[in-house]
């Protein structure tokens, strides 16, 4: 069985890890809709944006790599660590659910990372910037799949309004997350690495509220709960997710993509 690798502290480092962790996270779930999801064309488009989320992925986990300086490549930082040691935002990591809590999800997910790809593109660091660059253009694509279908299932059923409902009373509570700064932020704001999450909230706010709006639904009131994923502190899910993604290159050291 193949041990786990200690990842080495630093701000930098951290703030990679978020996002390559989040995309990679987010891509997993997306995964399951294989041969699951309700009609072909979705089946295909949901693998096909997982994809897109792992290939980002790699691209920031590599460049975190390289940045943190100890020889560690993708697999090992996708596959090899402990789950104390991935910054991957906590809504993501959260079951799969049904149809709607996918496209919400993805809603909720899309517009905040096509919000920093966009201020990625301006990063002092220009590997980064470069990856933001492509991974943008992927985003916007996400964004307005799941946007479409967050309205259709709004103006849709009974049944349709009432699970995208249910979805939003689930999810949008570890939204807060997303924009609770630290010194991760600070320290990437400070450099020019990118921005803090957190000045991404207005925008964020804005476009989902506008989305929700015409999806017939109201912005659900603000509550004081702070998930933790993104400094390492996960949700019970976590552990499942791992155990599944981590098998084979435990099991069969040195196996790559």
């Amino acid at each position: 069985m193949q041990s786990s690798i200690a990842i080495r502290k630093d701000p930098a480092v951290d703030y990679l890890l978020r996002i390559g962790d989040t995309a990679l996270i987010l891509g997993q779930r997306l995964a399951e809709w294989t041969g699951h999801a309700p009609v072909l064309e979705e089946d295909i488009a949901l693998a096909n944006m997982a994809l897109d989320l792992i290939g980002q992925a790699r691209a920031v986990l590599t460049h975190a790599g390289a940045v943190e300086g100890e020889g560690h490549d993708e697999d090992q930082l996708a596959f090899l660590r402990e789950e104390r040691d991935y910054r991957n935002v906590t809504l993501v990591e959260l079951p799969r659910g049904d149809f709607a809590v996918t496209v919400l999800r993805n809603a909720m997910m899309a517009t905040f990372l096509r919000l920093l790809w966009e201020q990625l593109r301006e990063s002092t660091d220009a590997e980064l910037a470069a990856i933001a660059g492509k991974a943008v253009k992927e985003a916007r694509y996400h964004q307005q799949h799941a946007a479409d279908w967050v309205v259709r299932l709004g103006q849709g059923t009974d049944e349709s309004l009432q699970r995208l409902r249910a979805a939003l009373d689930q999810l949008w509570r570890y939204a807060a997350e997303l924009f609770a700064d630290d010194a991760v932020d600070e320290h990437a704001g400070a450099t020019g690495l990118g921005p803090r999450w957190g000045d991404l909230s207005d925008a964020w706010d804005a476009e989902m509220a506008a989305l929700l709006g015409e999806a017939g639904l109201d912005v659900p009131a603000a509550t004081p709960f702070l998930s933790t994923g993104k400094r390492g502190v996960h949700s019970e899910h976590m552990g499942f997710i791992l155990a599944e993604m981590q098998h084979l290159q435990r099991s069969f050291p040195g196996g790559v993509w």
